[in-house]
């Protein structure tokens, strides 16, 4: 992995491939190895740029609550002193508030922008409690416990089992996160706010990507923007983490996306 200084902050991030660039942002106790079979599949065709946000992987992971707004600014940054003036910017669940962030603030940058298995409303009182619950539990009990709590229901039920090595590879990439980090971004989660006008006010070509059996995040609540200039797609069989559970149907809907945006 490379590293650059951004914003006093060191973020680490992988960068393959040539041509017009697509930037992958990982979701919550993730790290850029979430992409891990996704990114070759794309970075065929694309210059796949995967960074490790604040306090996730191999970056930095200062104490105190984060916000969705420095986590954004990690990624502007980080493109920036890479001088890339123009990318696609597609977000996993927490990476997609981040993204959601980025083009509220920084849209000249964008060629288009996605969810993926995310959404632009903001966390509800109970997920705000269910937040607080997270970081108690990370300071009292550690991390291994939490991720082992954690990552068997990002999968779809009936992939727990079948897909037992993907489930164990994503605790093992959840097992790095530093504590201090994953505090730090579920606090940045539970503070976030509503950002779905950003979603459906964006000129800019949308991509809205949802697993027919993520319970944490249902279709409905990625789906909240409509426009010849907004594509949905609906991963079958898949729950939160398509990435791992259906990464050839993934990358399918991303390059035909990509190639939209380029055409």
């Amino acid at each position: 992995m490379d590293k650059a200084n951004v914003n006093g902050t060191v973020i680490a991030y992988d960068d393959r491939g040539e041509g017009e660039v697509l930037v992958l942002v990982h979701g919550f106790c993730g790290s850029s190895a979430y992409f891990e079979r996704l990114g070759p599949l794309l970075s065929k065709s694309y210059r796949v740029i995967t960074p490790d946000l604040r306090g996730h992987g191999f970056s930095d992971a200062p104490l105190g609550a984060y916000t969705m707004e420095q986590l954004a600014d990690d990624i502007a940054g980080l493109l920036e002193s890479l001088g890339v003036s123009k990318y696609t910017l597609i977000g996993h669940s927490l990476g997609g508030y981040v993204t959601l962030s980025l083009a509220q603030r920084y849209a000249s940058r964008l060629n288009a922008f996605g969810l993926l298995h995310s959404t632009g409303y903001p966390d509800s009182e109970e997920a705000k409690e269910k937040r607080l619950k997270a970081v108690s539990t990370i300071q009292t009990e550690g991390i291994t416990t939490f991720i082992d709590g954690l990552v068997p229901g990002l999968f779809a039920q009936e992939n727990v089992e079948k897909m037992e090595s993907e489930v164990t590879r994503a605790k093992e990439i959840g097992y790095r996160t530093p504590p201090q980090g994953a505090a730090g971004a579920a606090l940045a989660m539970r503070e976030r706010p509503d950002r779905t006008d950003v979603l459906s006010a964006s000129t800019l070509p949308r991509l809205l990507i949802a697993g027919e059996k993520d319970h944490l995040i249902p279709s409905e609540k990625t789906f909240t923007a409509k426009g010849g200039n907004v594509t949905e797609a609906l991963i079958q069989g898949a729950g939160h983490m398509s990435m791992y559970e259906a990464p050839e149907k993934l990358a399918e809907v991303i390059l035909e996306f990509m190639k939209q945006v380029h055409a």
